[in-house]
């Protein structure tokens, strides 16, 4: 099968030839990825594929390809490694991080500063213009080389929840979404309108899905109430889905939340989601949820970034695949994959045994 027909086999809930695999990268990972193939270096490695060559994609004979417009490109910015801190175009600090694993040293980035941190700021502020055609060249040159071939994802999973606590500071902005609902909302308001048109924009220039989301969800239990998601949240991420419909009823869409939500599965499928992601086993049951909702979503995800890959043995990842394959992946509807970008404490071989058990394992043997 071509990526895109085995991609959108499993979207129609049938078994393809073999599961819909897509991996992306921490920049460091990649590099220990890029020297184990004997590629030469790309560069800094996005994620969420902003600048990404797609090498080492291809290379794994993975089926999507991602391309992200939008405030999480933020985080990912070039040279972020080699300084301390910088300020991104929404005014968001960041401050770069170091943490050290048996193969090595890396650094991420989280926020330090919030531009609307103060009240009197938000009277102000102005996001970044989301119709700068420079924004979307990107998007442009993966669909015009890609198209044909690969599964083509419109990346913005920090559509609402995310960029507005990096606005405004994380605490603060619960604290307006319990107390000031006025103010809550203008806050946003700003992430959720710049993100509506930018997927508006990737869903016209014929990206076939799109993949939305926040991560509402911790490890137990969702970081906000179910009734508070429904207030803020629902209403905007319907209106969002509904507006990208309208231009192409046909288009796929996603969403991503970390953690537990059990609670507003049902609310999702109601606005109209066709992809759960990331599946994180450790806080959700993967056969719980293929029971539960299998007739009506389907799934991206769902291999242990926690435990089993960075922790477990060659042998540990083989049977969680083949777990999934037997159990989320019943009768197709599963996108395989790990439930982050894999981090540098992954061994190699066990990155491998992942790769080679989803490659070389078809639907039909899972029944044998």
């Amino acid at each position: 099968m071509k990526h895109r027909e085995r991609v959108l086999t499993a979207l129609s809930h049938a078994e393809p030839d073999r599961c819909p695999m897509q991996i992306s990268f921490t920049p460091e990972f990649a590099v220990r990825l890029e020297a184990d193939l004997q590629l030469k270096g790309q560069g800094l490695h996005n994620p969420h594929g902003g600048g990404n060559t797609y090498a080492l994609e291809r290379a794994l004979d993975e089926d999507m390809l991602l391309t992200s417009v939008g405030w999480v490109n933020g985080y990912y910015q070039d040279g972020f490694q080699n300084v301390d801190s910088y300020r991104d175009e929404w005014g968001v600090t960041w401050k770069t991080v170091e943490y050290t694993t048996p193969y090595g040293k890396g650094k991420y980035t989280e926020p330090s500063g919030h531009p609307l941190a103060e009240d009197r700021a938000l009277e102000n502020y102005r996001a970044p213009d989301p119709d700068r055609p420079e924004l979307y060249t990107e998007a442009g040159r993966v669909l015009e080389q890609f198209k044909d071939e690969y599964w083509i994802v419109g990346v913005t999973p920090t559509t609402i929840f995310e960029a507005a606590w990096a606005l405004r500071g994380y605490e603060q902005l619960l604290i307006d979404l319990a107390t000031d609902p006025v103010r809550a909302n203008l806050v946003l308001d700003i992430p959720f309108y710049y993100h509506k048109t930018v997927t508006q924009r990737l869903v016209r220039m014929g990206v076939d899905m799109v993949w939305l989301g926040d991560d509402v969800g911790g490890q137990s239990s969702m970081l906000m109430s179910p009734r508070m998601w429904r207030q803020y949240f629902k209403p905007r991420m319907a209106e969002l889905i509904g507006s990208l419909r309208a231009i192409n009823p046909q288009v796929k869409i996603a969403y991503h939340t970390d953690g537990v939500v059990y609670p507003i599965i049902p609310d999702l499928i109601e606005i109209g989601l066709d992809v759960l992601n990331p599946i994180q086993p450790m806080a959700m049951d993967p056969l719980r949820l293929k029971n539960e909702y299998g007739k009506d979503l389907c799934f991206w995800g769902s291999i242990d970034i926690q435990q089993t890959l960075p922790f477990g043995t060659p042998e540990q990842v083989k049977e969680e695949v083949i777990t999934r394959l037997k159990t989320i992946g019943r009768g197709g509807g599963l996108l395989i994959g790990p439930t982050h970008n894999l981090q540098l404490d992954t061994p190699l071989e066990n990155f491998w045994a992942l790769v080679e058990t989803i490659r070389e394992t078809p639907y039909n043997q899972i029944h044998e």
